[in-house]
């Protein structure tokens, strides 16, 4: 815009009409009268930059929103603690007087207060926060240390189901074409045990599993136990407080008869202590979401596919024990 008002200023001082500079410039004769006045000052074609339109909230007032937020949703009378873009914008204009649309609110969040959407993981009200902690700095110590003193294997164990019926996550599709699954609505299931190694010298993580056609029992327990305990020795084996673990009769049976395989409980209602917690949502949630198998023999397959292509990867079942394992757990060896 600068250049062309001194190029229309130049051409009227070169004698061109100036009623020829304004239509070749596509202007009102009267815009380019305005410019000729302006020419008449040192900076009267000076370009002036828009600086944008002023922040609505300043510094101060993002801070005290932020305080709002952290608050909670039900601090401010929502029934749950769910802080949607159309509800901060409600809050916004309650405590601001500012009006926003939830988009614009949206944007304020991730660009001003690094916020993001997120899912909040859940919290059993039954899980006593104090004996976890207590697990955490004594209990777990003692058995890496005499897991360590044995020259015996870690094992973190936990089961899980894989249903017939597809887990579904969100995909790409255009807009306004929602994908379609097409599957059967059945409560058809497999069952997995696995549990991710620890080495005794050298701390290697290996994965261990078995998919079974039909719940896991005690016996399947037993089998499994026997098979782990005949390829790599002594075991500690750290499980949660399920029936088939603690009263199985079975399961005392030959933990009785083979005390080189010590069982050990994680605290109740702690699963984000297990980092086998992982490998089900690695497979569940991630490599088989939105899979509709045919039946569950393909079912069967792809759950052993991915549980073998898991085994050959050490530094993603390493990730899973830096997520969700208790501290100091890679150094168990």
């Amino acid at each position: 815009m600068e250049r062309r008002r001194r190029r229309a200023v130049a051409l009227v001082e070169q004698g061109e009409p100036r009623a020829a500079v304004a239509r070749v410039l596509g202007v009102h004769p009267k815009t380019l009268a305005r410019w000729l006045r302006r020419a008449r000052s040192p900076d009267g074609l000076q370009a002036k930059p828009h600086g944008g339109p002023v922040p609505g909230l300043n510094d101060l007032q993002l801070l005290q929103l932020e305080q709002l937020l952290l608050d909670g949703a039900k601090f401010h009378g929502w029934k749950n603690e769910l802080w949607t873009a159309a509800r901060v914008a409600r809050l916004i204009e309650r405590f601001f007087g500012r009006t926003y649309h939830p988009e614009h609110v949206r944007r304020i969040l991730r660009q001003r207060l690094n916020w993001t959407s997120q899912k909040p993981r859940r919290k059993a009200r039954e899980r006593n926060d104090k004996e976890v902690e207590r697990w955490v700095g004594d209990e777990f110590p003692r058995i890496v240390r005499e897991a360590h003193d044995r020259d015996a294997y870690l094992l973190l164990w936990d089961e899980s189901g894989f249903f017939l019926t597809p887990t579904v996550r969100r995909t790409l599709a255009p807009r306004g074409q929602t994908p379609v699954l097409k599957c059967f609505d059945r409560r058809d299931r497999l069952s997995a045990m696995s549990c991710i190694s620890l080495s005794p010298v050298r701390g290697l993580a290996n994965l261990y599993f078995r998919v079974l056609d039909h719940n896991a029992k005690g016996e399947d327990v037993v089998e499994f136990l026997g098979e782990l305990r005949r390829a790599l020795g002594p075991l500690t084996v750290v499980w949660d407080r399920h029936t088939i673990h603690s009263k199985a009769k079975v399961v005392k049976a030959f933990l009785q008869a083979h005390p080189d395989v010590v069982a050990e409980d994680f605290p109740g209602y702690a699963p984000d202590l297990n980092p086998d917690e992982g490998v089900w949502g690695w497979t569940k949630y991630g490599r088989l979401a939105n899979l509709a198998a045919e039946d569950v023999e393909e079912l069967w397959d792809h759950v052993v596919e991915e549980l073998g292509e898991l085994k050959f990867q050490p530094d993603l079942l390493r990730a899973f024990i830096r997520q969700t394992g208790p501290p100091g757990l890679l150094r168990a060896g």
